[in-house]
């Protein structure tokens, strides 16, 4: 009768995470990258931030995802590669990216300390995308653009 038991709950615990590691996957599933995303924030710690509209006024500064890759719009240089999504992480891979010297590269410098790394997705009304990077605490924020091109 106990090994009963023991199978039972075993069982029940075995369904409760497959069921919660389903829904992870239908999340992540479900998360719209596809397009293009503004940089508003790219954040260190409290005191260490990028914020792109600020640095460089007037530059449109951005990523854009579709299923070929990303591209990555800064003020002045671009990036781009491939990515892929697991569960509610994204990894971006390698690519390219073009090192032309500007006045301010504040928003270079800060997407090549963070351009490897994992990011778990946070998304709010899909028009805000936060990137946490897992083992550094930054993160950045996005918002999609809206504009008709």
């Amino acid at each position: 009768m106990k090994l009963q038991h023991i199978f039972i709950g075993a069982t029940l615990v075995l369904v409760a995470c497959s069921t919660k590691i389903a829904q992870q996957k239908e999340a992540a599933q479900n998360i719209d990258m596809q397009g293009q995303w503004y940089i508003e924030n790219i954040v260190f710690n409290d005191s260490n931030y990028v914020c792109p509209g600020e640095e460089v006024s007037g530059s449109r500064q951005y990523i854009t995802f579709d299923r070929d890759g990303y591209f990555i719009q800064t003020n002045c240089n671009t990036f781009s590669g491939s990515y892929s999504i697991s569960g509610d992480t994204l990894t971006l891979g390698d690519g390219a990216m073009t090192e032309m010297a500007c006045d301010n590269m504040a928003t270079e410098e800060a997407m090549r300390k963070l351009i490897m790394r994992a990011a778990n997705i946070d998304t709010e009304n899909d028009s805000i995308m936060r990137l946490n990077f897992i083992d550094t605490g930054a993160y950045i924020i996005l918002r999609k653009a809206t504009e008709k091109k």
